[in-house]
């Protein structure tokens, strides 16, 4: 299925990347490491009270580089989650400016942190089977990634045999179809594409059969994909342009245009915006409606 809505009633001036930089929030419960790098980590916004907790595993943006901020930003919307009751599993990942990053790396990374996520669980009473993956921007991508996961080539370095499914799927405004949107990925981000997708070589010849999420379906997943009406970095006809990609291949993707919100509206919990992607993340965690 693939609908567009257009919501009424934001009409707030968007947000300046400054704005966005300046955002703060909450504290994290807790900081866990999943590998031996210094980017390597989560951070656990764990509600009060008794669980298990619905989680929303959230991942930054920033172009895929270390100069645009990333996890203090998103203390903002963490703490909102975490006030409604949700569980955050907040990601920090290798960019493609830090060893280790890019092409396989920071792939890899998404898998090791959903793994720690399943093997703390019970720990921080956190319910898997309650998840929706929320990335904004670069982490859109990663999230619309993370849907695909079992369609990876076996003979690819992202394979995985057995990995924890994450089926709901919420992309902020994301870039995910690599293959198709190179051009405004060049001009939005700077971003050459074999920095996400590695070079091809003799075994892997087409780097985006592994690293392109619009090729990673049918998955059985459900996107929705929300973007501001005023985006320039990943405008609403990109949003569009994929979800008619997932209805074709048989996937849900749906299409929620933010009235009067920019880039950077799309991830602030101060923001009229918040007040129409909330709802969307408590229905993909099977949560009651919030009464006006």
């Amino acid at each position: 299925m693939n609908t567009s809505t257009h919501s009424p009633g934001v009409v707030a001036a968007p947000m300046t990347l400054d704005d966005y930089l300046a955002l703060s929030g909450p504290a994290p419960t807790a900081r866990i490491p999943y590998g031996s790098a210094a980017s390597q980590f989560v951070e656990l916004f764990r509600p009060d009270g008794a669980g298990p907790f619905p989680v929303a595993l959230l991942v930054h943006g920033g172009c895929w580089t270390v100069a645009f901020g990333g996890m203090r930003q998103m203390h903002n919307v963490a703490g909102a989650l975490a006030a409604e009751g949700i569980a955050v599993w907040s990601v920090e990942y290798r960019r493609v400016d830090e060893e280790g990053g890019g092409y396989p790396g920071t792939y890899q990374d998404m898998h090791a942190a959903i793994a720690l996520l399943e093997a703390e669980a019970a720990t921080y009473q956190l319910d898997t089977s309650r998840i929706v993956a929320m990335g904004h921007s670069a982490g859109g991508q990663l999230v619309q990634w993370i849907a695909g996961r079992a369609r990876l080539p076996a003979g690819s370095p992202l394979y995985r045999g057995d990995f924890l499914p994450i089926r709901h799927i919420i992309s902020l405004g994301g870039l995910a179809d690599l293959r198709n949107e190179q051009d405004l990925i060049k001009s939005s981000c700077d971003r050459d594409m074999l920095q996400l997708t590695g070079v091809a070589c003799a075994a892997r010849p087409d780097v985006f059969a592994d690293t392109n999420a619009a090729e990673l379906m049918p998955n059985g997943s459900v996107t929705m994909l929300i973007t501001g009406e005023l985006d320039t970095v990943s405008p609403p006809r990109a949003a569009h342009d994929y979800a008619r990609r997932a209805h074709l291949a048989g996937d849900r993707a749906d299409v929620l245009i933010l009235p009067g919100a920019g880039h950077y509206d799309e991830i602030a919990a101060s923001s009229a915006a918040w007040q129409l992607i909330l709802p969307e993340v408590r229905k993909a965690l099977g949560m009651a409606a919030q009464g006006r």
